[in-house]
């Protein structure tokens, strides 16, 4: 800021948060000339303004970042972290930023939404939720031709939506992160289970919870089925295995996966970065808990 420009003033930047959401071209075009002429400020204020805020204003005030030339994709997803305010969609794109900071949100986001809207056309109301998961294994899995990477688990391509979605394949952990995005946006209730060595999808509103499994197609198990897969993983099973997991839990995890799967490619540059979010993650959570 020039020295002798006023600071600006709180009032002010509050009325200007509400306009982040309107794309229109006409703000957009005002809201980058008046952030150019206050350059150190407004980078603060738009990388803070960046947590707690919609899908839609979050990717407009990233096209703001990049215009100005503020982008920071690795300081966005620590920001992120330390908010704790979780939400999966939006951490699993702050992520995959880090390894491609020029990525297409907008385009990522409009695939999910073809896949949920094609899944909308084929359910046939009244129907269950497993009758609407079926729905969606057929889409996800049959139509669009997603599937678990078994030729090639431990490349770091499996653990970037970005590139599940651009490559139809991934490890299990990120085709659930597809399959609940999916299912919210048709408002199914599902979580994302964080079983040892695997990942899965449940549904906990029956009495008898039920789970599905994205890397194998969509197949559906129940309680025993899950204790049987641990088990022939040598597993001993618990029943906490079954809990749903949280959204820190999920990104971390995923950061983890990206760590062990670029030190084995011999990027130790970026499989120490991910170790540093991992870091980033717990300390948080331990701060959170104090």
């Amino acid at each position: 800021m020039d020295s002798n420009q006023e600071p600006l003033d709180p009032k002010r930047l509050e009325a200007i948060r509400t306009l982040l959401d309107d794309s229109s071209l006409m703000v957009r075009n005002s809201l980058l000339t008046f952030f150019s002429k206050y350059k150190n400020e407004a980078s603060t204020f738009l990388k803070s303004a960046l947590v707690s805020q919609d899908k839609k204003t979050i990717e407009n005030i990233r096209w703001y970042l990049n215009e100005l030339k503020f982008s920071d994709p690795e300081g966005e997803f620590r920001t992120f972290i330390r908010s704790l305010n979780y939400e999966l969609e939006t951490g699993a794109f702050l992520l995959s930023r880090t390894v491609s900071p020029k990525l297409d949100v907008g385009e990522c986001c409009e695939l999910i939404d073809a896949i949920a809207f094609r899944c909308k056309e084929l359910i046939a109301e009244p129907s269950t939720v497993r009758d609407q998961c079926r729905i969606i294994n057929r889409v996800l899995f049959h139509d669009w031709g997603f599937r678990g990477n078994i030729e090639h688990y431990n490349d770091p391509r499996n653990s970037l939506i970005d590139q599940v979605l651009k490559r139809r394949k991934g490890l299990p952990l990120t085709l659930c992160i597809i399959y609940l995005l999916v299912a919210e946006r048709l408002e199914i209730t599902l979580e994302p289970v964080a079983l040892p060595g695997h990942f899965l999808v449940g549904y906990y509103n029956e009495k008898e919870p039920f789970f599905i499994d994205p890397f194998e197609q969509g197949l559906f198990r129940d309680s025993e089925e899950v204790f049987d897969l641990l088990r022939s993983r040598k597993i001993v099973p618990q029943v906490s295995d079954l809990a749903p997991s949280s959204i820190r839990e999920v990104l971390s995890r995923n950061c983890r996966n990206l760590h062990n799967h670029y030190l084995q490619s011999g990027e130790e540059v970026k499989a120490k970065l991910f170790a540093s979010f991992v870091e980033e993650f717990d300390a948080a959570y331990a701060r959170n808990m104090e």
